[in-house]
């Protein structure tokens, strides 16, 4: 059976097209038994938009599901290949005779240039990175 990552959710809206679903969105530490306790626990609420499901009605509880290897893929698109691509640029011009701060802004500036492909990008994005609503 295939991976995924699923979040509790309710309904906050249906439309023809699209559904808007309101899941919690908690840190690593958010279930530990100690968070009342600690700062770091934290929990944000973020809206979905997903296929509109037939039946669903406002106040609905679902389970938003995404398939996990797609999770991975995202991590890796906007954490791991931007560090790298700063990495490689921060190395190969410190051995070039342009002072420090050039060579950091450049890195910056070439990491944000990839954010931007991103953002550009994002249409395409959208249509592999779809959720799925089980009812529960």
């Amino acid at each position: 059976m295939t991976e995924e990552v699923s979040h509790s959710g309710i309904v906050k809206s249906v439309g023809p097209d699209k559904t808007i679903v309101g899941i919690v969105s908690q840190s690593a530490c958010g279930a530990c038994h100690a968070k009342g306790l600690c700062s770091a626990a934290e929990a944000m609420e973020k809206d979905i938009e997903v296929a509109t499901v037939p039946g669903l009605e406002p106040r609905d509880e679902v389970e938003v599901v995404l398939q996990g290897s797609l999770g991975l893929k995202a991590a890796l698109l906007s954490y791991a290949v931007p560090v790298l691509l700063l990495l490689v640029v921060v190395v190969a011009l410190s051995y070039t005779s342009l002072h420090e701060l050039w060579t950091g802004l450049i890195g910056f500036a070439v990491a944000g240039a990839w954010f931007c492909v991103l953002w550009l990008l994002r249409g395409r994005f959208e249509k592999e990175y779809s959720f799925a609503i089980r009812r529960k």
